[in-house]
């Protein structure tokens, strides 16, 4: 599997420039919701030092959280878990780098995949592994990535069945009960169509790295400093190479905050 040099970032990002409300981005024009300007990645010196293994703050939960009834944006109750959740999968590469960066640091993610990007089936080999011990966990993000508002119930429906069955088919989970719809757009007959499915579960975020579309690595940084914060849900993109040079920042910024890395499963119980 491939693996991309880190590299340092410079200097933190100014205040204010990572929006917390960002989603994903439109992959044919690469413009986000609420993104700006795409720049090119820093040149940076590449680093030579593997990041240290995380040391979570403690075991995994013994006692989950009962879901709750409404949307989840964050981890309700006190503690240090972060929940950082990767959406798309436009870049096998990227994809792959994150497999890596759970593979060397111990680090838990939850995928919300797109299912007609290829980096699930091109990296299915590195992630079986990762999903069948629960360090990686698998939610629905539609099929192509859609508006599902401006759908009709059949064609939101059959968004989210074709990334359920592929999921099943491949992975042999199908996700449920998370789902993130595009862009966070949601109504009534979104969550009713997904709820039919067994998607119950609307997951959105309080935190953005907001790199649905290319930004530097001082941007991502920035946006892990200002994000990084006890019981936040975060949301990132697999889709954009910068932010595989930044994972041993990532790594300093969680361990120097004590923060456990959780997934939605560790975290939450069935209702």
């Amino acid at each position: 599997m491939l693996w991309v040099d880190r590299r340092h970032f410079l200097a933190t990002l100014a205040a204010g420039t990572a929006g917390l409300l960002t989603g994903c981005a439109d992959r044919t024009t690469g413009i986000g919701v609420s993104s700006g300007t795409a720049v090119p990645p820093s040149d940076t010196p590449p680093s030579t030092t593997p990041p240290p293994r995380l040391p979570l703050a403690g075991p995994l939960p013994s006692t989950r959280v009962r879901l709750p009834a409404e949307t989840i944006t964050a981890l309700p109750g006190t503690g240090r878990a972060l929940a950082l959740t990767i959406d798309d999968g436009a870049s096998s590469e990227v994809v792959g780098a994150y497999c890596q960066f759970a593979k060397d640091t111990g680090a838990r993610f939850t995928f919300f995949v797109t299912g007609q990007f290829d980096a699930w089936r091109d990296n299915r080999a590195a992630l079986v592994p990762l999903v069948e011990s629960g360090q990686v966990q698998l939610g629905n993000h539609s099929w192509s990535h859609p508006d599902l508002t401006s759908l009709t119930a059949r064609g939101c429906a059959d968004e989210l069945t074709r990334t359920k069955r592929f999921l099943r088919n491949t992975y042999g989970v199908d996700g449920t009960p998370y789902y993130r719809p595009p862009f966070g757009y949601r109504n009534a007959q979104v969550d009713a169509v997904a709820a039919s499915l067994g998607y119950t579960m609307p997951t959105l975020w309080d935190g953005s790295l907001s790199d649905s579309g290319l930004v530097t690595e001082k941007f991502l940084i920035g946006a892990a400093r200002r994000y990084f914060r006890p019981q936040r849900i975060v949301i990132g993109h697999a889709n954009d190479d910068p932010v595989t040079r930044v994972y041993d920042h990532f790594t300093t910024i969680i361990r120097q905050r004590r923060l456990q890395m959780v997934t939605l499963d560790d975290y939450f119980a069935p209702r």
